[in-house]
This record gives structure tokens, C-alpha cells and sequence, in this order.
């Protein structure tokens, strides 16, 4: 699937590139009056490159955007795509149902629904967006 980026989205990426040497597959900003925060889909593979030793190379990133920085590791598969979107939740296994709509089911323990939900929803509604723009998934559900 084609993701349109939007010319700050562009420049947030760059940023993050040139911070951490990783690259970056899409971005998403949110603004608002309880998150000012960037998403970054981050290359297989790359995310210990993208982290940095001790968080530095993220850290470096939040202090150039002036913003919380979250990163995602991309996949191939959409299962593992889903279930890094909900990381750090331990996410034992993602069933998509295409009966109509694609949906994610992912299943989740107790304890880790709250890291998959995060604070006011943010997490899942993360996992969703990117689902929604990388594996056109319509909505990810915890099962």
C-alpha cells in the first residue's frame, strides 16, 4: 500500500534519519491538548540502530522535534505488523478475519491489556491507524 506523506511529515522523517542512521517507513504526528507525540515506523530490523545506546539516538530525536517520540517496528506479515504496533504489550497471536472488513483480532493477556490500550486509548488507536495504512486492516480489536 502507498502511504502520501505530508511535507512535515517529510521533514520529521529526515530528522529522524539523520539522528539515528535508521530509516524511517511512515510517521504519524499527533497534536492536541493531552499528546504532542510522533510515531515513527521504523525498518525491520533496524530498531536497536534507531534507540541508540541508552535511548540516546531517540532521545536526541524528542529534543530536535521538541516532542515525544514512539517507535514501531515494521513487518512484513500483518500479524506481526499488529502485533508490533501494540508493543510493549505481550501479544500471544493476531488473527485478521476478512469477513467484509479486515480486522485484526490480537490476543493480549490480562495484565498487558492496558500497555495494548495505553492512556486515553493512544495505543491501539496507533495500531490502528498504521494497520489501517500499511496492511489495509479497518480496525484491530483486542481479543
Amino acid at each position: 500500500m502507498r502511504v502520501t506523506l505530508s511535507d512535515r511529515d517529510r521533514r520529521f522523517i529526515a530528522c529522524f534519519e539523520d539522528e539515528t542512521g535508521a530509516t524511517a517507513r511512515d510517521c504519524l504526528v499527533f497534536e492536541g491538548e493531552k499528546e504532542d507525540r510522533v510515531v515513527f515506523l521504523v525498518a525491520a530490523g533496524e530498531m536497536g540502530q534507531a534507540v541508540g545506546p541508552n535511548g540516546r539516538r531517540v532521545e536526541a530525536v524528542e529534543e530536535t522535534l521538541g516532542r515525544s517520540v514512539e517507535l514501531v517496528e515494521d513487518a512484513d506479515r500483518a500479524e506481526a505488523f499488529v502485533a508490533n504496533t501494540l508493543a510493549p504489550a505481550a501479544v500471544q497471536h493476531v488473527t485478521i478475519s476478512e469477513q467484509g472488513d479486515r480486522v485484526a483480532y490480537a490476543e493480549v493477556p490480562e495484565p498487558d491489556r492496558g500497555a495494548a490500550i495505553g492512556r486515553d486509548g493512544r495505543n491501539i488507536e496507533t495500531a490502528r491507524r498504521l494497520a489501517a495504512r500499511h496492511h489495509d486492516i479497518d480496525d484491530v480489536q483486542l481479543a
